[in-house]
């Protein structure tokens, strides 16, 4: 399996999903951005992509941030989609991939800083994906913004201040708006980076203090996410499997997309 990463900032770090990734001896490779990495030329070379986080929106400009190109990273994150790969984005990340599929990304009714309970919707608890996850899990959270919706986007975790925590846009293709990789470095990192953005929002409802962001475990959520990653990965490998991969750079599709026919349940994932 050939893991690809995109990371946006030197201290968005992908934590649990690069420990997937070793874990499981996979050949990981990375475009840092700001360190001004360009995206690959195909994405023939990639099996996963792991879109991170960062302190940019989907509308932030070259002018801005010179090293993000959102327009040429959202063509090459639709690259992958069309090219039937296993795409994930986080936080930033999710948003990209909505865009790339025509959903506008949009703000979240709350903050969110720290570590707080999201519920798990009947489409997540009816997908092999999310069996695991129960009713309710904490899990980390760091965002203003949330993925925008396609048409038959499935909504599978929400949280009391935003709707959208996880959102399945097709078998192969997630979004986390949810930090579910944070670990007590990653989150010491962000922390250490964060430090105005974190007093201005203190008085908010669903931000932690440094201190309560630097004590909460995040061990449970850690797991569960590598066991939805290890499903998913199998989940790729069984749609991958007896078929000889055509063209991989195709025109942007939309996954899942409104038919009159009863729409099939992948074997794997059960959306």
């Amino acid at each position: 399996m050939r893991v690809h990463f995109i990371i946006h900032d030197y201290f968005e770090a992908p934590g649990a999903y690069e420990y997937w990734a070793r874990k499981n001896k996979f050949n990981v490779t990375f475009t840092r951005l700001y360190e001004g990495d360009k995206l690959p030329d195909s994405v023939s070379g990639i099996d996963f992509l792991i879109v991170m986080g960062g302190p940019q929106s989907p509308a932030t400009t070259t002018a801005e941030c010179s090293y993000f190109d959102s327009k040429k990273e959202q063509a090459f994150i639709a690259n992958a989609i069309a090219a039937n790969k296993a795409v994930i984005g986080v936080c930033l990340g999710a948003q990209l991939i909505g865009e790339a599929l025509g959903a506008p990304y949009e703000q979240s009714p709350d903050k969110e800083i720290g570590k707080f309970t999201m519920h798990i919707t009947n489409a997540g608890k009816r997908s092999q994906l999310f069996s695991n996850f129960g009713d309710s899990l904490g899990v980390g959270h760091w965002h203003n913004d949330m993925p925008g919706l396609t048409e038959n986007a499935q909504i599978i975790a929400f949280s009391a201040g935003c709707p959208r925590q996880i959102v399945a846009y097709s078998n192969l293709v997630f979004g986390f708006q949810c930090h579910m990789e944070f670990t007590r470095d990653v989150v010491e990192y962000l922390i250490l980076n964060s430090e105005d953005d974190l007093k201005s929002a203190s008085t908010f409802r669903f931000v932690d203090t440094p201190s309560a962001i630097r004590r909460h475990s995040y061990s449970e959520m850690n797991e569960k996410l590598i066991e939805f990653l290890d499903k998913l990965a199998q989940g790729y490998t069984v749609s991958r499997s007896g078929k000889t991969e055509k063209t991989e750079e195709k025109k942007v599709h939309r996954p899942m997309a409104k038919t009159k026919k009863r729409r099939s349940i992948h074997p794997v994932t059960g959306l």
